[in-house]
């Protein structure tokens, strides 16, 4: 919580304005007085995003949701001005720390308190689905919790039955490591894509750890595709009744009331010694400060009526609460991201801090490796870590003729350039192979041998992979891709002879410390890529140094 400045508002509608709750790139939440006392959440759009379809969709279905669904486990809609700019919304305050915010602070809680909270938390998401809403974004930063219980927030990608999801860059609603497989996959979310998302939220509230762990967002996702859930430590009974909610056929999980009746509880949750004491890790309203703060509010009040919803649209991640909100919504993707006001973020990305802007491959520090003497007289890593998102992909030509010789293009330019001449690549498939070629230019003029420059090559198909099978799924692949061990790009220095290498036979794809191979060319037609790496001592330092490709009918 944070005093009010002077850009800010004295009031929002008839809304005294106390204090800042959190603030983000689509707009601010504020503490605020209603006209009879009652302490809100006043959400608020910025004026120079107001004309953002997709937001002010969003928004308005937030709106809608909220006021339609009346639950204990949900903060109700007070009032909202939807019709005209300044566009707001105001619920009411529930103060308390977000579950994402008190495992944080506390870890890993008990696994009777994790009990009676997965019991609330089912039977809040049932009391949601019983209005024929999903909720699509569940996750501990999602979950106040307050006095009386857990509060559900964030119902911007929420949906009613039978509505249609508008979409965003064709992006999975929902936050990496929470969203069900099978959204993941293309599959609108459903009642079974909430309770996985609840097994991945108790996951973490019982081990403080992700669900399926850190790092690029899609290799949080792919690992929530293919990978079981992280439980290490869990108490066995808690430990399977997670693993069964977050089964990856929606289908194998259980209903929520099944959950509820596994979960055993006797007694009431807000008698949990332990639930009672993650309370205090809210920031407490300064009640008696804020009692005559704010203009006096005018008579004759009138709550604003608010406009019809539109449709909601589909997103990504959104970024954590502070932890006394209790406000339900989320706008967009990369704007609407609500972070304590220190700025450190929870959730969805790794210690280093990549993003995956295109054009850049960061390694763990995000910045590429360095080609100076020093660091390529080290000994290269083993291989390179498939932990990052890639932004790189090979276009067959648009003349038929070059196109059908293998002519093409990379859509970005490399990160670095090799010392000495230009790079020469080339990739020619044939049969059930491709010989990946290589070298730099005019290095065997020189007088003597260059210091070691270490390469890997990745290849890598059009479409994601099932690991188990090899077979594609219908989402394009951005990981890293089979790679092939480092080797000295001047290793046949004063021949000036090109490197080869063989696909599948000299690659393989890794990723959190497993290893799988190369899948055949066959499973996966159509426009693969091939992208070169200059590799350093560390398995994730790694940058582009040259890009193609090749075409399998």
């Amino acid at each position: 919580m944070e005093p009010l400045r002077d850009v800010d508002p004295a009031r929002i509608g008839a809304h005294a304005l106390l204090a800042r709750l959190g603030a983000g790139g689509m707009g601010q939440v504020y503490l605020g007085r209603s006209p009879g006392g009652r302490l809100v959440a006043v959400k608020v759009i910025r004026d120079e995003i107001t004309g953002h379809p997709e937001a002010l969709a969003r928004f308005r279905r937030e709106a809608e949701t909220v006021r339609a669904v009346r639950s204990a486990y949900t903060a109700n809609l007070i009032d909202a001005s939807l019709a005209a700019p300044p566009f707001w919304l105001a619920t009411e305050y529930v103060a308390g720390p977000t579950l994402g915010h008190a495992v944080a602070e506390h870890g890993g809680l008990p696994a009777d308190t994790c009990r009676r909270l997965f019991a609330a938390l089912a039977e809040g998401l049932a009391s949601v689905h019983a209005y024929g809403v999903t909720h699509r974004d569940l996750k501990p930063q999602n979950v106040i919790l307050g006095a009386q219980g857990p509060q559900l927030i964030d119902f911007g990608i929420a949906r009613g039955v039978g509505e249609t999801a508008l979409t965003q860059d064709g992006q999975a609603p929902g936050t990496p490591g929470y969203t069900a497989p099978e959204v993941l996959l293309g599959a609108e979310a459903g009642a079974a894509a909430d309770v996985f998302a609840l097994g991945a939220t108790l996951a973490y509230a019982a081990t403080g750890r992700p669900p399926f762990g850190t790092g690029a967002a899609t290799s949080v996702s792919y690992r929530a595709v293919h990978e079981p859930v992280d439980v290490a430590g869990v108490e066995p009974g808690l430990a399977a009744l997670i693993e069964a909610c977050v089964a990856k056929d929606p289908a194998a999980r259980p209903a929520l009331p099944e959950v509820i009746g596994r979960c055993g509880v006797r007694d009431a949750l807000v008698d949990d010694p332990v639930y009672v004491g993650l309370g205090a890790l809210g920031e407490a309203v300064p009640v008696h400060e804020m009692r005559t703060q704010g203009p006096s509010l005018p008579y004759g009040y009138t709550p604003t009526q608010y406009a019809a919803a539109a449709s909601p649209p589909r997103r990504g991640r959104t970024g954590v609460w502070v932890a006394a909100v209790a406000v339900a919504a989320a706008l967009s993707l990369a704007a609407w991201k609500l972070v304590p006001f220190d700025g450190d973020g929870e959730g969805g990305r790794g210690k280093d801090g990549a993003t995956g802007t295109p054009g850049q491959t960061p390694g763990a520090g995000g910045a590429a490796p360095s080609a100076s003497k020093g660091a390529a007289a080290k000994p290269p890593a083993e291989y390179i870590e498939g932990n990052q998102i890639s932004h790189y992909f090979w276009l067959p030509s648009t003349d038929p003729e070059r196109a059908a010789h293998g002519t093409g293009a990379c859509n970005l330019g490399p990160e670095q350039k090799p010392p000495g001449a230009d790079m020469q690549a080339g990739a020619e498939v044939s049969g059930k192979s491709v010989t990946i070629s290589m070298r730099i230019k005019y290095a065997e003029n020189s007088e003597t041998k260059p210091d070691p420059y270490y390469v890997s090559v990745a290849v890598r198909s059009p479409h994601d992979l099932d690991p188990s099978t090899g077979q594609p799924f219908p989402m394009d692949n951005r990981a890293v891709g089979f790679t092939s061990k480092p080797v000295d790009i001047y290793s046949k220095w004063k021949t000036g002879d090109f490197l080869t290498l063989k696909y599948p036979d000299d690659f393989a794809e890794h990723v959190n410390g497993k290893t799988y191979p190369g899948v055949p060319l066959a499973n996966d037609p159509g426009d693969w890529t091939v992208v070169f790496y200059h590799v350093e001592d560390d398995p994730t330092k790694y940058a582009s140094i040259s890009c193609t490709g090749f075409r399998v009918a």
